[in-house]
């Protein structure tokens, strides 16, 4: 497991509510880790080590017999707790006299989302990262992703909070280059009840061609980024004469330098389609993946004077000094650490 106190005491996003249902199990990966998900006949989640104790096959592989999980190689059972219960090679045995037992998480839904945490969680972060605006009953919630990226948790976070990319990546939707000045923008670190504590970038303005799915015409959106946690950073918009909307960036890291990045909308947009707001977010990330897979290093340095960085680079470094002040590790460059 990967000794990065950080994260490994944070809480993750792992996958969809909806999709972890009593019967089945589902696999992914965190933080280097193989987990198995499953969902109890009560309805309880459960977060296991994919791996039996007994020679080291993917639980996940495995079937589930009530609130049983049975391993696929030799059967072993084990109970909700982890416990082994069961040994059809050796059924004299009785429970009392197994010793076997998978590793197991904490684990709970929030924000539609099945979170893990592989550690303890810190005191002052003892639940998923805050997102006010998924509890405002006047916006709407989408899901979109989940999208896979081969680099690190922390340059997607980055290019999250870059407005200066808009202009080319995104030339037509959220920017044209005729326009790709960046206005001064005001960074500070904040501390308050709808948030918790980190960084944030006000007054961001950027005119776009099409903001949102739902926009007709160009026009200039005021931005707010706030950085809540090492891996999750809330972008808010105030159109001009419209309830402010939000999307929610929150990331799983796979690894070091592969990530699967989740986000979730709460619009003011009543009549597009589900489908429809995807289908515009999957083209605006889809439209960002290259670019962070082509970046060297693949973890974000934090060493001074490793890349060039300017004035409209504030957020980005803001949110460098955010993760040396943390002590970050996993994902990232340090001066201690090799430069590959």
């Amino acid at each position: 497991m990967n000794p990065d106190p950080v994260l490994l005491n944070d809480w993750h996003p792992v996958a969809l509510s909806q999709e972890i249902v009593a019967g089945a199990i589902a696999a992914t990966d965190l933080l280097d880790m193989r987990l198995a998900l499953w969902r109890d006949s009560g309805g309880a989640l459960h977060a296991w080590e994919d791996r039996c104790p007994h020679r080291g096959t993917r639980l996940s592989m495995g079937a589930l017999h009530g609130d049983t999980l049975r391993c696929a190689y030799h059967g072993w059972a084990f109970g909700s707790e982890g416990r082994c219960q069961h040994i059809p090679a050796l059924p004299a045995l009785g429970a009392a006299n197994l010793k076997a037992q998978v590793a197991t998480f904490q684990v709970l839904e929030c924000y539609g989302l099945v979170w893990v945490c592989l550690g303890e969680p810190a005191v002052a972060t003892p639940a998923p990262p805050r997102f006010p605006e998924f509890s405002d009953p006047a916006l709407r919630k989408v899901w979109c992703g989940p999208y896979d990226v081969q680099s690190s948790g922390p340059r997607i976070v980055e290019n999250f909070l870059d407005m200066a990319h808009f202009a080319f990546v995104h030339e037509g939707i959220l920017g044209v280059q005729e326009q790709a000045a960046i206005a001064n923008y005001t960074v500070e670190h904040f501390d308050d009840a709808d948030y918790g504590s980190g960084v944030w970038a006000r007054q961001c303005r950027a005119w776009q061609p099409q903001a949102s799915k739902a926009a007709t015409d160009g026009a200039d959106i005021e931005y707010t980024y706030r950085v809540v946690r090492p891996l999750t950073a809330v972008l808010t918009k105030h159109p001009v004469a419209s309830v402010r909307e939000a999307i929610a960036l929150m990331l799983q890291p796979l690894t070091e330098t592969t990530t699967r990045v989740w986000i979730i909308l709460a619009l003011d947009d009543f009549t597009s389609g589900d489908d429809e707001l995807r289908q515009f977010q999957d083209t605006i990330f889809l439209q960002d993946r290259p670019i962070l897979e082509s970046q060297s290093p693949a973890r974000l340095p934090l060493i001074p004077g490793a890349e060039v960085s300017v004035a409209c680079d504030r957020m980005s470094l803001a949110y460098r000094g955010y993760l040396k002040q943390q002590d970050l590790r996993y994902g990232v460059l340090r001066n201690d650490q090799e430069t590959t």
